[in-house]
């Protein structure tokens, strides 16, 4: 279940990589590097793994994942297809934490980017009020060349330190670099995602990762945290609050168009992963929406 170790190409007329990406299968595996990552996804949606930590990403989403943290972005199927409309579009800025020097971090003025990069290694998910101006930032540094392009990422890391963000990964999150097992995961995690809504057998999970049921559980456990269940109802429950605040359905609709085979488990398990019930955490999101009335009132 080890993750890929990727080399992030370098341009040697610059100290740190910022670029665009425009289609949805750019390192479409778990993996991870030396380098920092800071991420804003413009346009895309789908299922993001950071460590032990799966959750949706969604459009306008800016997330930090630290120095050789694995991830994994697994955008939604509709972004493969070849007539579709919807089309992904991402900034990303890889850069090493020490790419200024090794006492840039120690200077005591920086304490707040230090501390940043520690809690990093669990990833970071910019929380609402600096996610536009962190995107901002990432979106100038693009055509921005010289010591600009450092202030700004420093400016970005500096909204981030001192914004109320909380890691993502658990604490005790760890993986063993040693283990060669670099395609396991990305097949347990693609099957998974194809295939939650029905039932999973362990004997066809196992099958896929090519082990025997008993080993399966064992391993997967002691590789993520989590039992293969809690992970397929994390997915599942993701899945759910997706359609909560996107789509004009039912709640019932919504239960087993997300894989749960009754309401009451639908409502057990929703509960115990988001602290709320279906129709309060849609109430909630829609209690936050701006109401188009108010808009075109106060447009005129």
């Amino acid at each position: 279940m080890k993750p890929q170790l990727l080399k992030v190409p370098q341009n040697p007329l610059s100290s740190f990589n910022v670029r665009q990406d425009k289609v949805p299968y750019i390192n479409n595996k778990w993996h991870y590097h030396i380098e920092a990552e800071l991420i804003h996804f413009k346009n895309g949606k789908g299922t993001q793994f950071i460590g032990d930590h799966i959750q949706n990403f969604k459009d306008g989403d800016v997330v930090l994942v630290g120095s050789n943290l694995p991830h994994y972005w697994r955008f939604d199927d509709i972004y493969f297809q070849s007539d579709a409309e919807n089309c992904t579009d991402i900034r990303v800025a890889h850069f090493c934490e020490d790419f200024w020097g090794t006492h840039f971090l120690n200077l005591p003025e920086n304490k707040g980017i230090k501390i940043l990069f520690e809690k990093a290694k669990r990833g970071i998910c910019v929380p609402e009020p600096v996610k536009e101006p962190v995107a901002a930032l990432l979106e100038k540094m693009l055509s921005t060349d010289g010591s600009r392009k450092i202030m700004l990422l420093v400016e970005a890391l500096l909204l981030i330190a001192e914004s109320q963000f909380a890691p993502l990964a658990s604490i005790g999150f760890n993986h063993d670099f040693k283990e060669a097992e670099n395609e396991r995961i990305n097949a347990i995690y693609n099957f998974t995602l194809a295939n939650f809504k029905r039932p999973i057998p362990t004997e066809e999970i196992a099958g896929v990762a090519n082990i025997s049921p008993h080993s399966f559980c064992r391993y997967f456990k002691s590789r993520t945290r989590k039992t293969y269940s809690q992970f397929i109802t994390g997915i599942k429950v993701g899945h759910a609050c997706r359609h909560l605040i996107e789509d004009n359905i039912s709640v019932k609709q919504i239960c087993f168009e997300s894989g749960f085979q009754n309401f009451a488990s639908f409502h057990k398990y929703f509960k115990q992963a988001t602290g709320k019930t279906p129709l309060q955490y849609q109430k909630q999101f829609l209690a936050k929406k701006p109401h188009p009335k108010s808009i075109s009132k106060g447009e005129g």
